[in-house]
């Protein structure tokens, strides 16, 4: 088949095979990729019209008890600026977001043993209650099926957990020997299991990575079917064994962007902080390719700068008042508005009430 014809294939199916995936990516012209644009746009559109959901983020932990290659927060990273924020830190944060109006607060931290279960449960049953109306979505990494059970009884809604790449030889050149593609499969399978709304994603153009291992990612997702896709492109960062690898490319990213809306349609899709770090327009180009979320920093100016996972992160000398206007201005130009609501899965909600 010519890349028109998987382009329209896909739009239709909903997927491909391996190999048909592999010569997409692999082989794609500019016209294949606007070709590509015009169908994730409208399917996007179908779903979701011109709403783009902004979630607001809070880092509150910059301790991490992991080595992941690529990641400057990794353990061995001496150098790194570590912090924790306390519960009333948090509150405060979700207070500013509230009166912003973000309907979505996304917890994001390394792993760090420091905040227990009892902890996260704590920091989560306080948040529902001031804000009931507001979505709680974690992101703190591999945990216990038991774990992940008493977040989501606490309160939580979301759980975000990249998987990174879906080739097991792959995962190994990226992490360290004990944390596996397996365990974290696992954890996303189980997510599902207890009733969150799960994203995952991948980084694109991360050392050693092959089209066939973008496949892999492409597969994955099918099979999983998550509510939320996050991918954005490798950045290195100076303190990790990566440092003069190359990053990876904005056209790529946002040509995957489009794979992705194609292959799940009702997926929630962030144009990341990564793609627009090395793209100006990088955010808009996501929006434009089938991306509908935005998740702006609502973390308090004091440890933005400490939360480095890659180098020359975008917006973290913006107060959170200004990256709102500046995102609703961003997002107005190209015909989009911020969405005044929590912003779920629409399947996931048509499936639960189906089934109350």
């Amino acid at each position: 088949m010519t890349n028109t014809q998987l382009i329209q294939k896909l739009s239709e199916a909903h997927e491909l095979k391996k190999d048909e995936y592999v010569q997409l990516i692999s082989t794609h012209t500019e016209e294949d990729s606007k070709l590509l644009f015009s169908y994730s746009d409208k399917l996007r559109r179908r779903y979701y019209s011109t709403d783009v959901y902004l979630r607001g983020l809070i880092e509150f932990s910059s301790y991490c008890k992991n080595d992941c290659i690529y990641c400057g927060l990794r353990r061995s990273n001496i150098n790194a600026q570590r912090y924790r924020l306390s519960l009333d830190d948090i509150l405060e944060c979700c207070k500013e977001g509230a009166e912003l109006g973000y309907y979505t607060f996304v917890l994001q931290s390394g792993e760090d043993p420091y905040f227990t279960d009892d902890k996260i449960c704590q920091i989560v049953s306080e948040i529902k209650k001031r804000y009931p109306d507001r979505a709680v979505t974690l992101s703190i990494g591999e945990k216990s099926r038991e774990s992940y059970q008493a977040y989501f009884d606490a309160g939580a809604d979301r759980y975000l957990l990249r998987h990174e790449t879906a080739n097991a030889e792959h995962y190994s050149r990226l992490h360290p020997p004990e944390l596996t593609l397996e365990n974290r499969k696992r954890c996303l399978r189980d997510l599902k299991e207890i009733g969150y709304q799960v994203g995952t994603g991948f980084m694109v153009g991360s050392p050693y990575q092959t089209a066939e291992c973008l496949a892999d990612d492409m597969l994955f997702l099918k099979e999983l079917a998550p509510q939320m896709v996050g991918i954005g492109p490798f950045v290195p960062h100076s303190q990790t064994p990566f440092k003069d690898m190359p990053q990876g490319t904005a056209e790529l990213t946002v040509f995957m962007i489009g794979l992705i809306r194609l292959t799940l349609p009702d997926a929630l899709i962030p144009a990341t902080t990564a793609l627009a770090t090395i793209d100006p327009i990088g955010r808009e180009k996501g929006i434009q390719a089938g991306a509908n979320v935005c998740m702006p920093n609502l973390s308090p100016m004091s440890v933005r700068e400490k939360y480095m996972l890659y180098d020359n992160k975008a917006c973290t000398g913006d107060e959170s008042a200004q990256c709102r206007r500046c995102l609703e201005r961003r997002l107005s130009s190209i015909g989009f508005v911020p969405a005044a609501s929590r912003g779920d899965n629409i399947s996931f909600i048509t499936k639960r009430i189906n089934a109350e």
